[in-house]
């Protein structure tokens, strides 16, 4: 069996938001998001591509088609506000409690068999990630092909509700920077941004994507910024893809304020953002940065994985 596991809701938020060439929720063996609620909780909201469980006429719940199952990358269960996977927690209808939480963990129990990964419940349900991440919401049930390969994705979360990192078209949406509550921007782009909320602060440090280019000299700069913003709202970082350039930097920023090694900055940015790619010389900037801050060198970055 795959197993289960728990799923923080700003894990569920970024593998809602990767994106390659199109949205990966537009492949289908990507994400099955399936909710254990009622059906008139279903109706009311529920989180986008969700699909309700099916029920039979006597109350058991269906699964979904197995060979589906058996090829989804994440399998993602969420019922009202599951917080654990301890079964026991959850009988006790005739003591109170919403006969409906744990729903998710019962439900997950019955899915593990087909799947090749281990089913994910949503940590806190819908009513933690809805509080979060409301703009996430939505009625409707039936996406078109060509609605999931036009969806937006927001940019990525790095820390909760405090650091994002994206791409330069992500950064100049108005709607987005309202969603997310953004205060400050650090652009990693050769073109301006726009910001829309007053009194937001702005930083622009222009380099090119290319070997040649030098971002270690603002690696302290740029880190300085950040911690300084963080205390009035969220900080969006970008480049022109999202995925060089504002990675690396993220990565810089993880590194300097909140003692990762490389190592751990570069799998902590992955998981976020599957498609992180900074280049070599990046790389190794970064690597120059860790013996800065650290007075030695942790990570072995001739290792294939960088």
């Amino acid at each position: 069996m795959a197993g289960m596991a728990l799923c923080e809701p700003r894990h569920l938020y970024n593998v809602l938001n990767q994106r390659w060439r199109f949205p990966r929720l537009a492949e289908p063996r990507y994400l099955c998001l399936l909710d254990a609620r009622t059906q008139r909780e279903y109706n009311e909201s529920h989180i986008i591509t969700a699909r309700r469980i099916e029920q039979s006429p006597t109350g058991e719940y269906l699964v979904p088609d197995s060979e589906e199952l058996g090829c989804v990358r994440y399998c993602v269960v969420y019922d009202c506000k599951t917080s654990s996977l301890d079964c026991c927690d959850y009988e006790e209808e005739e003591k109170g409690k919403d006969a409906e939480e744990g729903a998710a963990v019962q439900y997950a129990g019955s899915l593990q068999q087909f799947t090749r990964h281990p089913v994910l419940v949503l940590k806190g349900g819908y009513k933690r990630f809805s509080a979060c991440y409301p703009f996430l919401r939505t009625q409707k049930i039936l996406w078109m092909p060509q609605e999931l390969d036009n969806f937006q994705p927001y940019p990525v979360e790095i820390l909760p509700a405090k650091l994002y990192m994206g791409n330069f078209k992500q950064a100049c949406d108005q709607q987005i920077q309202k969603d997310l509550k953004i205060k400050a921007q650090v652009n990693i782009s050769e073109q301006p941004a726009t910001l829309f909320a007053e009194g937001s602060k702005y930083l622009h440090i222009s380099v090119p994507d290319s070997l040649e280019a030098n971002l270690f000299s603002s690696f302290a700069t740029i880190c300085h910024f950040i911690d300084a913003q963080l205390d009035c709202g969220a900080v969006l970082v970008f480049s022109s893809l999202g995925i060089s350039r504002s990675s690396t930097v993220t990565m810089a920023y993880l590194m300097h304020s909140c003692q990762f090694s490389l190592k751990r900055a570069w799998d902590y940015v992955l998981k976020c953002k599957m498609n992180t790619r900074p280049h070599r010389a990046f790389v190794k900037q970064l690597s120059d940065w860790e013996t800065q801050i650290y007075g030695t060198t942790i990570t072995d970055i001739s290792e294939p994985n960088y």
